[in-house]
């Protein structure tokens, strides 16, 4: 069972980056699918989420406007950052729910699969 993230790089504040998970299809194709990211010192912090169904989307609020969370059929998350920030600098890694699962996307409690993590830095 995996969730591949791929797309970090280093990139001037003010730009942007796609971020991108490739999930087991057989895994997560009823999952739903998101992003943290972790800063060095800093607590792993929820960034985006989206539904199974791709219908429904939640965002951090240091985000919302900026970043854009989509999947397609093929079990892929993906996370457009635009105006991106020295702040956004973390390790990003891709998330998943298998199972059932009530509360909300806010913080990790929701994740049991997690993707290796992908490096963002913007840089000032």
């Amino acid at each position: 069972v995996q969730l591949q993230a791929s797309g970090g790089g280093l990139v001037q504040a003010g730009g942007s980056l796609s971020l991108s998970c490739a999930a087991d299809r057989r895994a997560f194709s009823a999952s739903p699918l998101g992003w943290f990211r972790q800063a060095p010192g800093k607590a792993r912090e929820f960034v985006a989420a989206v539904s199974w169904s791709g219908d429904r989307t939640y965002y951090a609020d240091s985000v919302k406007g900026r970043f854009t969370i989509s999947r397609d059929n093929t079990v892929s998350v993906f996370l457009q950052m635009d105006s991106l920030k020295p702040e956004d600098s973390a390790i990003y890694y891709c998330a998943a729910r298998v199972g059932p699962f009530s509360g909300n996307y806010y913080n990790a409690a929701w994740v049991n699969y997690w993707g290796q993590g992908t490096l963002v830095t913007v840089s000032s």
